[in-house]
């Protein structure tokens, strides 16, 4: 008997689904498939005036969250840079308000 397969959907802001997440057996199996539709979505897409590209500002609101991940950086090598603790940017990304200062201080040890 086979296990019934665990998808990961991933959905929009608005709850709208927008993505899965499928096993990578899964994938191999339909690859074919799949390039066959992402390619058809893609000339509707450069036809569709309605189309809007993914824009990473669009979902994450924390400006040091956004110079991190644009920077390809995780939280605790970003930690490191800083010679703070990974716990204290998790906290820092999910406040409300950053202060100049620190997203300055973000910013030079990202680059």
């Amino acid at each position: 008997m086979n296990a019934p397969l665990n998808l990961q959907i991933i959905k929009s802001i608005s709850g709208k689904p927008e993505f899965v997440l499928i096993p990578i057996a899964v994938y191999n199996a339909l690859r074919e498939q799949i390039e066959e539709e992402v390619a058809g979505l893609e000339a509707v897409a450069d036809k569709d005036a309605d189309y809007v590209p993914f824009a990473l500002e669009d979902y994450v609101d924390s400006p040091v969250a956004l110079a991190r991940i644009k920077a390809n950086v995780t939280q605790k090598e970003l930690a490191k840079r800083l010679n703070v603790t990974q716990a204290y940017i998790s906290k820092v990304e999910h406040q409300a308000k950053v202060t100049p200062k620190l997203l300055s201080k973000v910013r030079a040890a990202l680059k």
